[in-house]
């Protein structure tokens, strides 16, 4: 059972580096550290955001030289009393600094609760919180870049001014009922109505971009698909630079498919190099064909390689829905956030003075010509650049939840509208969807009072 009135301790560092940082914090930080922190300034007397020098001291005995940066309540990570001692990163160095803060009155923290104490204080809200976990996991520039909006607060402002909108409504109605007697409308039906459609699409663009984020936190998934021997596995060795998938001239070779991932342009992707697609009667095989196709259905970006042979067959350009029928008799229709790249490879046997298909990406697995271009062509297929500028995208499935909650719950609401619902019962509809907002940040439903400040301060009643 967490107690939030406990001072806490626990690495903020991973072990093995040369350097590590041990996290104290609560209303005692500071008098723990000063039982084993020797210095010129005892840390109680220290002001914020200040560095000291000092040693660690068992009775007699030097554990390590260390500086402490100290933090004044609510100036912290944890908005208490926070000091951070940096130490060298040997392992027994660290385990004898705790060993020594514990035993001086502090507990090992659990896990989280430095970014829990965070969000009860008032530091963070959820969707903060729950970012700084996605900033530590981030493994490329655009999943850093998504987590660090989120955290700073980028998502949770659209969203509070989203709840903001959505309680001037409610209070309006709600207005309406205090002066039910004199029959005045605040709320203007065809204006609430409109208001109301614009807060629905800005929800369902948060809640869109899903599709996207998730696919920059979790690696764009990339199935590369084709005929057998057309160069799939070669390819994704090329990507790689080194020979992960056994490539054999024998039909059939890949039976599984084989996951691996790169960092492309700041973007993780990760390749899925699947069985050839043809129709066949071995079974081991037929497997194979069976997880191509749910490889295609989860993927983001389908690589839709051919070679130089079906062209000289008269494939003018090839098809991959056409493929699957033809050589398999299974329809695919490419989902709306997904996107199919045909690719041609071995370009080094085209005939003299032969032109690639307009639209057709030219390579040579085999000889690596045509991989840079490639590449750029699977960059530009993952829209990265509002996540650069800012631009708020989800990708927690939590949040993703909620806006989808929120959205369906907005729609009846305008739906209820249409139908002339009384203003304290379509006040209770609008309501239900400040709820889910809230839910994502923490604000949860609207507090009693929030309405009658809401009413008081914008609308300035008997004067």
């Amino acid at each position: 059972m967490i107690d939030d009135h406990d001072t806490i301790v626990a690495p903020a560092t991973a072990s093995g580096g040369a350097l590590a940082v041990i996290r104290v914090s609560g209303g005692e930080a500071l008098k723990i550290c000063d039982r084993i922190f020797h210095g010129r300034v005892p840390l109680a007397d220290t002001p914020g955001n200040t560095f000291r020098y000092g040693r660690i001291v068992e009775n007699d005995r030097i554990i390590d030289d260390v500086v402490a940066s100290v933090f004044r309540a609510p100036h912290s990570y944890t908005g208490e009393d926070s000091v951070e001692l940096s130490c060298h990163g040997s392992s027994y160095i660290v385990g004898e600094i705790l060993r020594l803060l514990i035993a001086a009155g502090a507990r090992m923290a659990e896990p989280g609760e430095f970014t829990i104490r965070a969000y009860l204080g008032g530091k963070l809200d959820l969707a903060q919180a729950e970012a700084v976990a996605d900033l530590i996991a981030s493994s490329s520039r655009a999943a850093h870049a998504m987590a660090s909006t989120q955290m700073r607060g980028g998502f949770s402002e659209e969203l509070e001014t989203l709840r903001d909108r959505l309680l001037q409504l409610t209070s309006l109605l709600e207005l309406e009922l205090d002066f039910s007697e004199e029959d005045v409308e605040f709320a203007d039906r065809r204006e609430l109505r409109t208001t109301m459609q614009r807060i629905g699409e800005e929800i369902e663009r948060l809640r869109r971009s899903f599709a996207l984020g998730n696919a920059i936190k979790e690696g764009v998934a990339v199935a590369i698909v084709g005929a057998p021997n057309v160069g799939k596995s070669t390819l994704l060795n090329r990507l790689l630079n080194e020979e992960r998938a056994m490539v054999s001239e024998i039909a059939g070779t890949t039976r599984d498919v084989i996951e691996e991932s790169i960092d492309l342009g700041g973007v993780r992707f990760r390749f899925l190099d699947t069985a050839g697609i043809r129709a066949t009667d071995d079974r081991l095989e037929r497997m194979g064909i069976e997880r191509t196709l749910e490889s295609l259905r989860r993927a983001r970006i389908i690589l839709y390689m051919a070679d130089v042979q079906q062209l000289a067959a008269g494939q003018s350009h090839p098809d991959l829905t056409k493929a699957l029928g033809e050589e398999f008799g299974e329809a695919f229709t490419p989902g709306p956030d997904q996107r199919i790249l045909t690719v041609i490879n071995k370009t080094d046997q085209l005939p003299e003075g032969y032109s690639l298909p307009e639209g057709v990406i030219g390579i040579s697995a085999k000889l690596g010509e045509g991989i840079g271009v490639l590449c750029e062509a699977l960059h530009a297929a993952v829209d990265t650049e509002a996540l650069y500028h800012g631009e708020a995208v989800v990708s927690n499935s939590r949040h993703y939840e909620a806006l989808t909650a929120a959205g369906e719950a907005l729609r009846r609401a305008r739906q209820r509208l249409d139908e002339g619902l009384p203003a304290d019962l379509l006040s209770e509809e609008i309501r239900e969807v400040i709820r889910h907002l809230g839910s994502i940040t923490g604000r949860g439903a609207i507090a009693p009072d929030e309405v009658l400040g809401n009413i008081f301060s914008k609308f300035c009643i008997g004067k």
